[in-house]
Formats: C-alpha cells, sequence, structure tokens
C-alpha cells in the first residue's frame, strides 16, 4: 500500500473531478481531443487522477450514462449532473451534495490533463479540518484546489459558471498556498493549439527557452 494511499483513507480526501463542459470555446468535445501521445484528453487527466491513490468522483453531463458506464472503476464513481447545463458552477455544486462522506475534497478540472500524481498527493496531505489549499508555482496560483468538507454547504449553493472563486474569496484566512514544482497546475485547454501545449513547453525548457 502507498503512504498516500493509507493517509488518504484515514482522512478521507478525494478529487471531485468536473468533466461535463460543453467545449464551447473548443469547437468540439474537447474531453475525446487526442493528446500527443495519442491518449484523449480524458483518458490522460483519469490515468493521472487515478496514480494519486485517491477516489475520484467524476462529474459528467446528465444524458451521459453510457460513458459513465464505460468510465465507472474501483477508484472512478461517476455522477449524471442535471445542473451541468448552467455550466461549471452548476456542475460543482451539485457534485459537491454526491460527494460520498469524505473530509475534504480536490475539485480538479478535467481539461487540465497533466496534473501530476504527486500533485494530487501532496495537496490531500495539506487539506485539514476548515483548509482551502491552493497550488502555487513561482508564486501563481493553479489548480485544483482543495476544501475542506467544511465548505461543501457553501459549495452546493453555487451556481453559474463561475466555478468556486467565490468560496474562495469569502475565506481568504483558511487559505493555504502549497508550492509545488508542477506547471501543469497552470496549463488547460480551451482551444486545439492547446493540446500540445505542455509538450513544446518542455521543449523549450530542456533546451532553455522558459
Amino acid at each position: 500500500t502507498h503512504p498516500s494511499q493509507t493517509a488518504s483513507d484515514r482522512v478521507r480526501i478525494g478529487i471531485l473531478a468536473l468533466a461535463a463542459g460543453r467545449s464551447q470555446r473548443f469547437g468540439a468535445d474537447k474531453r475525446f481531443a487526442r493528446l500527443a501521445d495519442g491518449q484523449s484528453v480524458l483518458d490522460l487527466f483519469l490515468v493521472r487522477a487515478q496514480a494519486s491513490g485517491l477516489p475520484i468522483l467524476l462529474c459528467l453531463a446528465e444524458h451521459e450514462v453510457e460513458l459513465a458506464g464505460k468510465l465507472s472503476g474501483e477508484r472512478v464513481q461517476c455522477v449524471l449532473c442535471r445542473r451541468s447545463i448552467e455550466g461549471m458552477g452548476g456542475t460543482l455544486a451539485e457534485g459537491v451534495t454526491r460527494i460520498p462522506g469524505w473530509d475534504g475534497a480536490l475539485v480538479a478540472l478535467a481539461d487540465m490533463p497533466w496534473v501530476r500524481p504527486d500533485t494530487y498527493r501532496c495537496l490531500a496531505g495539506r487539506l485539514g479540518p476548515g483548509k482551502i489549499c491552493v497550488p502555487t508555482i513561482a508564486g501563481v496560483r493553479g489548480h485544483p484546489v482543495g476544501f475542506s468538507s467544511a465548505y461543501f454547504d457553501e459549495m452546493s449553493r453555487l451556481g453559474g459558471d463561475s466555478g468556486a472563486r467565490s468560496v474562495i474569496a469569502r475565506h481568504p484566512q483558511a487559505i493555504e498556498e502549497v508550492a509545488v514544482d508542477d506547471p501543469a497546475i497552470r496549463i488547460d485547454i480551451d482551444r486545439p493549439a492547446d493540446l500540445h501545449v505542455l509538450s513544446r513547453r518542455s521543449s523549450a525548457s530542456r533546451s532553455g527557452g522558459l
């Protein structure tokens, strides 16, 4: 058993993954777009999230019954969110009400597939009662963001497409910034050109370009 799995079983931290978006800026369903290594965005997201050893609650759109059946497994539980049509805030609000007794959740975005397993584990290890844990790289905040269960009720009243920014803004005293060496906490996929952005950045970094 990995040490982080023992800790996560004791403290009950999981990943609340938002994957019900309509990909309007992308122009197609970006979850199934192919990355440089041939994997789809959603496949890589789930591979890395599952490698963290944490349980995953994956939020999909209400009609995606077949997809939920394909993706559900030992570490992945899928929930179909009626409110996903409202946007990210609606999906998050509904998803948080379906959390199975966790003490905290890392709210992760499925269009950020390169986040490393150790980043999830690091945040889970720092997320204590009443805390909001935000990862940073070079002093800049990113995702996923960890929320203690103390904020679940407040999060369940969110709506629209603003996510949990308002919750973070209302509780500055609860925020702990967690420095990580993972540029992927700042890299999401909005447009087709973004599909290979991490491989380009990695190449630039190796050649001294960053």
